[in-house]
């Protein structure tokens, strides 16, 4: 397939079927991008939407974010999954309230947490920078139409495509043409990120550390709570599991230890 047949394709299921109506793409608020793109990554859009809102009520700005102790912002995270992107967002808010919000990609990703799709996610979004990334649905739009023939393909491939379709002065519609159109195509069957060069089946969530971490973080956003409580959250049969949960979270400073037990960090 032209990139201009591609072109073509993705623009006219943008304007027929584009999701403009999603709320974070009324605002080139990098701030706000910021925070939606944090909560997307690994997380589905449709889950994402009443978090977004309410977590901007509470944290309207950087420096909103960076005055409010770790534990409201954990709380506000509570549903999300993976906490430690709200520790990070957290920081980032701290940085950006400190030295204001960086205005490139390149000095997006100095921003804790922040990795090279981010930081040109919200430069595109919120700058129009000109830049290429790669997500779920993005890759599947790709390969689709340009390596359903091949067993695997490298981001690198991927990019190449990206650049050479780019129109210019439209990335952050652009950008948001592409998801939409992956997204269609997943929605009709389409299945091709197994074929990524780099793919790592996800782990399922029951019975693994996520689940355990989430469920001690879930207990502590209500209250502090015992070392025994905690252990016993999941049943009997996983209480070592839980005690390695209760261990890394401590490590990583998301919850800390009082004189009864535990608590989420200040």
């Amino acid at each position: 397939m032209s990139y201009t047949s591609f072109r073509r394709i993705v623009w006219a299921h943008y304007r027929a079927h584009g999701r403009h109506d999603l709320p974070w793409r009324k605002t080139r608020d990098p701030y706000r991008i910021l925070v939606s793109e944090v909560m997307l990554q690994q997380t589905q859009v449709e889950r994402v939407k009443p978090f977004y809102g309410a977590f901007l009520r509470q944290f309207p700005t950087a420096r909103r974010l960076a005055a409010a102790p770790l534990s409201e912002v954990l709380k506000a995270w509570q549903g999300l999954g993976y906490n430690r992107r709200a520790k990070m967002l957290h920081q980032a808010g701290k940085e950006i309230a400190k030295a204001g919000m960086p205005g490139t990609a390149a000095e997006l990703q100095r921003l804790p947490g922040v990795g090279p799709y981010t930081a040109r996610a919200v430069a595109a979004f919120a700058y129009g920078e000109e830049s290429v990334f790669i997500e779920t649905n993005i890759r599947t739009a790709v390969m689709y139409h340009f390596f359903s023939h091949k067993r695997t393909v490298s981001d690198a491939e991927v990019e190449k495509v990206l650049a050479a379709c780019l129109p210019k002065g439209k990335p952050r519609e652009w950008n948001y043409a592409l998801m939409d159109y992956g997204a269609f195509l997943k929605r009709s069957g389409v299945r091709l990120n197994s074929k990524r060069a780099q793919y790592a089946k996800p782990s399922a969530f029951p019975g693994s550390m996520r689940e355990a971490r989430g469920a001690i973080l879930k207990e502590l956003a209500k209250r502090a709570a015992g070392k025994r409580r905690l252990l016993g959250l999941l049943g009997d049969g996983r209480t070592a599991q839980m005690s390695s949960a209760l261990s890394a979270l401590c490590a990583e400073e998301l919850i800390r230890t009082t004189r009864d037990g535990y608590a989420l960090a200040r």
